[in-house]
């Protein structure tokens, strides 16, 4: 499995999404700055991040940038995981974003992905310029000293480089077939 450095081109993908809309990476070229969220359902990591997901969409979508998630595991061992749980999920939720569904598990294996939740950030030519967790504590919101993603989307907004442009990923592993 590759996993992308920093710098490195976002791999293609073409995925539906639950929207019933078939997402590819170039329908977002009019995105400043793009974020992928590797996700899933089940994973208490995700669930403790979710509401700051659809906030940080929430407070930077002005600003020309666009999250997307993908969950990519193994729907027979987690149905939790499943395409209609996630469509479920994200109306639960009220999720303000792209919900897409990797079931070959191609796109996570692309991007060298390994947990959930794991963020790479790409720039307006689409380069990685931010790697790993969204902030230094998934499961207290009050507690965070970090804010990792947003700080690495403020740079970007400002044309300038993360000044931490990569973090260790804290999340469940994506569970393979």
């Amino acid at each position: 499995m590759n996993k992308l450095k920093l710098g490195d081109k976002a791999p293609d993908f073409t995925l539906p999404g639950v929207d019933g809309q078939t997402h590819i990476l170039h329908n977002y070229a009019d995105k400043n700055t793009l974020v992928i969220i590797f996700s899933c359902n089940h994973c208490p990591y995700v669930q403790a991040w979710e509401d700051r997901i659809i906030n940080i969409q929430s407070n930077y979508a002005s600003h020309s940038v666009q999250l997307i998630a993908i969950s990519a595991n193994d729907t027979t061992e987690y149905p939790a995981d499943s395409f209609s749980e996630m469509i479920k999920r994200s109306g639960e939720k009220g999720f303000n974003f792209p919900y897409l569904y990797d079931e070959s598990q191609n796109v996570a294996k692309a991007y060298g992905a390994e947990r959930t939740p794991e963020v790479f950030v790409f720039d307006n030519t689409r380069k990685l310029a931010y790697h790993g967790t969204i902030d230094d504590n998934y499961e207290d919101p009050a507690s965070v000293k970090e804010q990792y993603l947003r700080d690495a989307l403020d740079a970007m907004i400002s044309n300038a480089t993360p000044s931490v442009p990569e973090t260790p990923p804290i999340g469940c592993t994506i569970k393979w077939k």
